[in-house]
């Protein structure tokens, strides 16, 4: 793998956010719904504690969004074609990393079913089930907590 840094991202991230997100695989076919005009905006990278992964060339590899209130890990995304290098595991631990320092006991993570069992690889335990919530969502999602200590 490129050396990967991860660091706090800025409002001028929006955009390029909103692309990796767009252009994400897994959210092709039936999942494609729950991304459809969705935008990462200049107010919610000042608002919340979102972090970006990016090599050495200041590419954009992934990144997260992390909520203190209530703690919930709002957003992660990694770029295709970096999956499966590791980057994804730095973004979880970069954000597990931040909870501890904001004292937090644990995060939610309402998951991508297809996403579920990586989280599960990182340490997360599944509580539970999140119902559909058309038109966006039409499908259960899977509820997971990470726990911080």
């Amino acid at each position: 793998m490129q050396s990967t840094t991860i660091k706090r991202a800025v409002a001028q991230d929006a955009d390029r956010l909103t692309r990796l997100i767009q252009n994400s695989g897994a959210y092709r076919g039936p999942y494609a719904s729950i991304i459809s005009g969705y935008r990462v905006t200049a107010d919610y990278i000042t608002r919340h504690r979102v972090f970006v992964a990016v090599d050495a060339v200041e590419r954009l590899q992934g990144f997260y969004a992390l909520l203190l209130e209530p703690p919930e890990l709002d957003l992660a995304f990694v770029a295709d074609d970096v999956q499966g290098r590791g980057v994804g595991r730095l973004l979880i631990e970069h954000m597990l990393s931040q909870a501890r320092a904001a004292d937090l006991t644990e995060v939610r993570v309402i998951s991508h079913p297809p996403a579920e069992e990586f989280y599960r690889r990182l340490g997360a335990v599944r509580v539970g089930t999140v119902a559909p919530s058309p038109p966006k969502v039409d499908w259960e999602r899977p509820e997971l907590r990470f726990t911080t200590a």
